[in-house]
């Protein structure tokens, strides 16, 4: 067969880079009332327990500091990042609320967090006591939560080197130097069904019982993750820690919660022409047209998240239904088989989105790159411009 590369010819259709009144080729679409309302669904499953909301990775790519006012009028009274960095960000971006933060690195000194009123993390005895060296130069004793390992071995703090761990915490807090005003640790398996929880509940009890037996109190317990939060009513403590669910990803589809996804991403059609059977489409022609059919050119490619792993599976949504990406994704564009449809430069392409109209979702998005969700979520790269429902500016 003979295959004919692609090529532009003069008379294609194409519209300018920037498209009418400056419009972006592609945007991110945050439904921040999609947040509002999984958020007051967490807020009446948690009870009593306080949410912390789970706003790492600019808040799961939704924009940390927009999601953050979000939940917090909503329900939640937490926040939590993975970095003191971020977390800092958000204090200067005028959040009040208490921010838990986890990760910062062995030669970070920590006095920005400490002056930001963060509460910091800690697993071991060398991470306690550069916390305690920080405050000591902050003049205020640092707000500490202790990580116990359950069953990640990932972070926290192992049964061989607790014991250690809560030795040199009631020293540094009998000292001054820091209060430890929250326990913590992570389920690895609430998402299998065929997991209770126990097992890590069990564990997680005995590293609290050493902590009061070592005169520590913590005023905040807490392991329940969004799975957790859901399927494990006795997890929740005083304190649940959910990030997931807040975007509207439900660990466990089938339980009918009602969870409203957040971002749909659009692109905008850049042109479109009409090509004969045997055309080879992008790199390596692993997809050859078997019929003569019309490509329409879309400004996103894997630079602005779309995962290269879908080849040959993903498909997007263009004028009412459903039509496949052909040819290999490549960084900045992809091309989308639209057969006979009289696709016109302009035309808006969704990506993913709720799902409401027959659009993908970024559940099946995932499927289709063999990866989770918070993967493609988060892979909606910086580059793409979120615009925020109710309608905000442009970021």
């Amino acid at each position: 067969m003979n295959h004919t590369a692609l090529a532009y010819p003069r008379g294609s259709r194409t519209i300018p880079e920037t498209g009418p009144r400056g419009a972006p080729l592609v945007q991110a679409i945050v439904d921040l009332d999609a947040v509002a309302h999984n958020t007051r669904i967490i807020r009446g499953i948690a009870g009593r327990a306080q949410i912390m909301a789970v706003v790492k990775a600019n808040g799961y790519g939704h924009g940390a500091a927009e999601v953050a006012r979000t939940v917090l009028d909503n329900g939640a009274s937490w926040l939590a990042t993975t970095t003191t960095a971020d977390a800092v960000t958000l204090r200067a971006g005028g959040v009040s609320a208490p921010i838990l933060a986890w990760l910062y690195a062995p030669d970070d000194g920590l006095a920005d967090a400490l002056a930001a009123r963060i509460d910091v993390s800690a697993s071991s005895v060398s991470a306690l006591e550069r916390i305690a060296s920080a405050a000591r130069r902050d003049g205020r004793a640092a707000r500490v939560h202790l990580e116990a390992d359950t069953g990640m071995a990932r972070g926290g703090a192992s049964a061989h080197e607790w014991p250690g761990l809560m030795s040199a915490a009631r020293g540094l807090e009998t000292g001054g130097a820091i209060r430890v005003v929250g326990l913590w640790s992570h389920f690895a398996m609430a998402e299998e069904p065929e997991d209770d929880g126990v097992r890590q509940l069990r564990s997680f009890a005995d590293f609290r019982r050493s902590a009061v037996a070592a005169g520590l109190t913590p005023a905040f317990v807490h392991i329940a993750n969004s799975a957790g939060t859901l399927r494990f009513p006795q997890s929740r403590f005083n304190v649940v820690r959910v990030g997931r669910v807040l975007y509207g990803d439900e660990p466990m589809p089938d339980m009918g919660l009602g969870l409203r996804p957040a971002m749909t991403v659009t692109a905008r059609v850049l042109g479109t022409r009409r090509v004969p059977a045997g055309t080879g489409v992008s790199y390596g022609w692993d997809h050859v047209t078997d019929r003569e059919t019309s490509l329409a050119l879309i400004p996103f490619g894997f630079a602005d998240g779309v995962p290269r792993q879908a080849n040959g599976r993903a498909c997007v949504w263009l004028r009412g239904r459903r039509l496949p990406i052909v040819g290999r994704i490549t960084m900045d564009q992809s091309m989308v088989d639209v057969g006979d449809l009289p696709v016109e430069p302009g035309e808006t392409v969704v990506m993913f989105g709720p799902g409401n109209q027959g659009e993908p979702t970024v559940q099946e998005w995932a499927t289709w790159a063999d990866t989770n969700v918070a993967d493609i979520l988060t892979g909606i790269s910086a580059r793409v411009p979120r615009r925020y429902l109710p309608v905000g500016p442009l970021r």
